[in-house]
């Protein structure tokens, strides 16, 4: 089964500000840890949300493309794994991990 583990980022979130060199220290050990485990399928940091674009058709069928996200709160991600675990409760372990060294809030969900 392949988990999300999503990490949760305020939208006036800034890696310069919020990260330091202990923190990429962490989240380097985790994705070593989780390739070592062999669990890790994909990882990736997304840019700031500032730079995302929003696709969607209107009712005419026109697609339009708009600045930001497509979503209007207040948190969104900043960056992911996908990982193939062999049920929820290993993923919440590394979920928790994940937690602990992105120090930020972390979603996890099943794929399809």
């Amino acid at each position: 089964m392949q988990y999300l583990v999503a990490i949760h980022h305020p939208d006036d979130y800034d890696p310069a500000n919020a990260e330091d060199e202990a923190m990429h220290r962490d989240i380097d050990a985790l994705n070593d840890e989780m390739v070592a485990a062999g669990i890790r399928i994909f990882v990736g940091g997304l840019r700031t949300v500032k730079e995302a674009k929003s696709i969607k058709q209107n009712t005419g069928g026109d697609i339009l493309v708009t600045d930001g996200p497509f979503l209007e709160t207040k948190e969104h991600i900043g960056g992911f794994w996908v990982l193939e675990a062999a049920s929820m409760e290993e993923a919440l372990e590394w979920g928790r991990k994940a937690a602990i060294a992105c120090r930020a809030p972390v979603e996890v969900r099943q794929f399809h």
